[in-house]
């Protein structure tokens, strides 16, 4: 974004009677609560990334129970919002709860990572609907994961590593949306 903006600079010579206002920082949506127990959720998925990247068994294992904890532990009734956004947000929540239990029970790392693969659509999900706006977030690709099925997973702009693909040198990482809902914080 900033590549196109600057871009764009020397052609950035508009009337100041059209130029777009400039918007105050909006607050967040969210409860400081509910902000501060989604963060542990997202810290807690970065780990698990984090062991897939590593492929290490110990460490997939307490990261999975510590987002396991975490997705328990979401202060869903903080969120403001309707009722049934609270329950959407809610079976996602119980979802990759459960996902989680069956990630712990895979012996085979590519089983493990399939259910990472739904822990990833279901946080994403779960992003999207309850709008989270406290950290900038990225959606990634890889078409080759999974014998070229393609998986997603969410990241931070300066960690795009890979976990379906840690082993080969291919660099696959498309980046398919940024999330960042409001504003960063």
């Amino acid at each position: 974004m900033l590549i196109l903006v600057s871009c764009n600079s020397q052609n950035n010579k508009i009337a100041p009677e059209t130029r777009p206002k400039q918007l105050a920082l909006a607050k967040s949506e969210n409860s400081p609560a509910f902000n501060i127990s989604f963060k542990e959720l997202v810290k807690a998925y970065w780990s698990l990334k984090d062991g897939f990247i590593s492929e290490k068994d110990s460490v997939i294992a307490q990261s999975a129970r510590t987002m396991k904890l975490a997705a328990d532990s979401l202060k869903l009734y903080e969120l403001k919002a309707d009722s049934s956004l609270i329950f959407t947000a809610s079976t996602y929540s119980e979802g990759i709860s459960s996902e989680l239990i069956g990630l712990l029970g895979e012996k085979q790392m590519l089983d493990k990572r399939r259910s990472f693969q739904m822990v990833s659509d279901q946080l994403y999900d779960l992003i999207r609907t309850v709008q989270f706006d406290q950290i900038l977030l990225l959606h990634a690709y890889c078409p080759n994961a999974f014998d070229d099925q393609g998986a997603y997973w969410i990241c931070e702009s300066n960690d795009l590593k890979n976990p379906y693909l840690t082993n080969t040198s291919t660099n696959c990482c498309e980046i398919k949306d940024t999330i960042h809902i409001g504003s960063i914080h």
